[in-house]
C-alpha cells in the first residue's frame, strides 16, 4: 500500500459535533510545527553536508513532515472556519527561527544530533498515537493515525543512522543519555509555545513562553494512557542503548505516568 496523501484522508467524513474545541487548539499549533519542516530540511542538509547516505533521506523525512502540517491545517479550518492557517503559519515563521547557518549540530557531534532526532520522534509518535486514541472525530483520528506512523517510521529512520554515526563519533550511552534527557526537558521551549501562541493568540498579544506552554501542556497530557507511555521509554531506552522491555521501563512508565497526572492536574486547577 502506497503512502498516503491529503486527497486519501475522508474530509467528507468530518463531523463537527464530534470536535473537541479544546484539542482544536492544539491541532492548530502542531500544524504550524510540522509544516515548518522546511526549515529542518535545510538544518540537517548543513549539519549532514558530508554524508550523502543521510541527506538522500532527508527530502523525503521533510516533504512527510510538510503533509503532516498541511493536513492538520486543513483539518483545523474545518474544525474552525475562521481561523487562517496561512496567516497563522508567517506569524510563526517571523516569530521563530531555527539555526539555519548552522555548519554543526548544536548537540556536538551527527550521532547527538541523530540522538536528538530519535528523542522528537519518540515524542511526536506517541502524542499523535495519544490524539488518536481520544479523538471520536473521525477525519482527525484518520489523520492522527497517518501521522503517528509515519512518525514511528522517521523513529526507525534516525535510530538506523543514528547506530552508523556511532561507529564513527563513538558517543557513549551516558552520552546519549545525556541528549536525550535534554531534548525531553526542550519539549518545553520556545518552538511549540510560540506556536501555540501563533495559532491561537489574538492579534496585538504580548508572547509569553510559560503561559502558552502551559495552555498547551493541559490540553495534551491528559491524552495520554499507560500504553503510549511505555512505548515511548522503549523507544527512548533502545536510543540509548539500554534494554527496552525489562524493569526500567516499568520504573521510568510508573514516572512518566505520575508526573503527567501531577502535572494535568496543576495546570487544570491553575485554569493555564
Amino acid at each position: 500500500m502506497g503512502h498516503w496523501t491529503l486527497e486519501s484522508i475522508a474530509w467528507d467524513r468530518f463531523d463537527a459535533s464530534k470536535v473537541d474545541p479544546e484539542i482544536v487548539r492544539n491541532i492548530k499549533a502542531a500544524a504550524l510545527v510540522e509544516r515548518n519542516g522546511g526549515d529542518y530540511r535545510v538544518y540537517l542538509n548543513r549539519v549532514f553536508a558530508d554524508d550523502a547516505s543521510f541527506r538522500d533521506v532527508v527530502d523525503a523525512w521533510a516533504n512527510e513532515e510538510v503533509q503532516h502540517g498541511l493536513a492538520l491545517g486543513r483539518w483545523a479550518q474545518l474544525a474552525d472556519p475562521s481561523w487562517d492557517f496561512e496567516a497563522a503559519f508567517a506569524r510563526f515563521r517571523d516569530g521563530y527561527k531555527l539555526p539555519l547557518d548552522a555548519t554543526s549540530s548544536v548537540r556536538g557531534s551527527q550521532a547527538g544530533e541523530m540522538m536528538a532526532r530519535c528523542i522528537v520522534e519518540t515524542g511526536t509518535s506517541s502524542y499523535y498515537s495519544a490524539l488518536k486514541d481520544a479523538t471520536v472525530e473521525p477525519v482527525l483520528r484518520q489523520i492522527c493515525t497517518n501521522i503517528a506512523a509515519d512518525e514511528f517510521r522517521h523513529y526507525k529512520l534516525f535510530y538506523d543512522h543514528l547506530h552508523r554515526c556511532l561507529e564513527r563519533d563513538r558517543l557513549s550511552k551516558w552520552g546519549r543519555l545525556r541528549i536525550g534527557w535534554g531534548r525531553l526537558a526542550e519539549s518545553e521551549d520556545d518552538e511549540l509555545a510560540y506556536a501555540y501562541f501563533a495559532a491561537n493568540a489574538a492579534p496585538g498579544a504580548v508572547y509569553d513562553r510559560k503561559s502558552n506552554m502551559e495552555a498547551y501542556a493541559r490540553r495534551a497530557y491528559p491524552l495520554y494512557r499507560r500504553f503510549h507511555v511505555q512505548r515511548a521509554m522503549a523507544m527512548m531506552l533502545k536510543a540509548i542503548g539500554l534494554n527496552s522491555t525489562g524493569r526500567l521501563n516499568g520504573w521510568m512508565t510508573a514516572i512518566g505516568l505520575r508526573f503527567l497526572k501531577w502535572r494535568a492536574g496543576k495546570l487544570a486547577a491553575q485554569g493555564a
